[in-house]
């Protein structure tokens, strides 16, 4: 499945975070042609004016203008900053490839002298390498819920496979840029396979529970995952991978 894109307009780029040790997030994009079941981000919806009905992951509103906004306001700010990209899109899904708005909104922050950070399930972060490793400070993290691509499959169906994103993180920490993994959600997987994969690619793991159970419980049941919605399921997984990661865990 392909999702429709349509062209909007953006009054601003630059939102301030509530995430620690984050100052701002960008998001290019509204909505997210990646389509994963149990994404949080679906409540963005409300805020388009275009596809309030349609079904996340059918649909991205391409903010065409933000690059040009961006720069406007990082010419205002007196002091550098941090920003994230992104806290409720994936800044690398597949209209960046042609739009290559994060890209632009990167080189701006590089220009500037702030410090990046990315969010992403996409090898596409690769191509914009020449800009990460010559950032003031950049950090590259890649959402890995599980070990296993069967799982991924069916859940995060239009998200490039597990091993690729292992790859590209492989491929980051050669250039000397520094990586990490999101756990999140935690969903059906062999903690110690996920540990032997992850440890060799990155500094830091942060780790986080299925939040929305309600909202995907009916599918889990039927692919009889039932296990993975419960406290104790995700208690333990939790305990053993920062067992396994030790001081790497967040």
């Amino acid at each position: 499945m392909t999702a429709a894109l349509t062209e909007i307009e953006t009054a601003s780029a630059l939102v301030r975070s509530r995430i620690p040790g984050v100052g701002f997030v960008i998001n290019p994009y509204l909505g997210c042609g990646h389509g994963c079941r149990y994404c949080y981000a679906e409540f963005m919806r409300r805020h388009s004016r275009f596809n309030q009905e349609s079904r996340w992951g059918e649909f991205v509103e391409v903010k065409k203008n933000i690059v040009g906004v961006l720069a406007a306001e990082l010419a205002r700010k007196r002091k550098r900053g941090s920003a994230l990209l992104s806290s409720v899109c994936d800044p690398y899904q597949p209209a960046e490839k042609d739009y290559r708005l994060t890209r632009d909104c990167l080189e701006l922050l590089r220009n500037y002298g702030w410090e990046i950070s990315i969010l992403t399930r996409s090898p596409l972060v690769l191509r914009d390498t020449d800009i990460l490793r010559t950032a003031r400070d950049c950090r590259v993290g890649f959402s890995i819920p599980t070990d296993d691509d069967r799982v991924r499959k069916i859940l995060e169906p239009a998200a490039p496979p597990i091993p690729a994103r292992i790859e590209a993180l492989k491929q980051l920490r050669e250039e000397g840029i520094r990586t990490w993994a999101f756990i999140a959600p935690m969903l059906p997987m062999d903690p110690k396979r996920l540990y032997r994969l992850l440890d060799p690619v990155v500094e830091e793991v942060m780790i986080d529970p299925l939040n929305y159970v309600s909202r995907v419980e009916g599918f889990f049941r039927k692919q009889g995952w039932g296990y993975a919605l419960s406290c104790q399921y995700a208690r333990q997984t939790r305990q053993t991978l920062r067992k396994l990661f030790g001081a790497k865990a967040r």
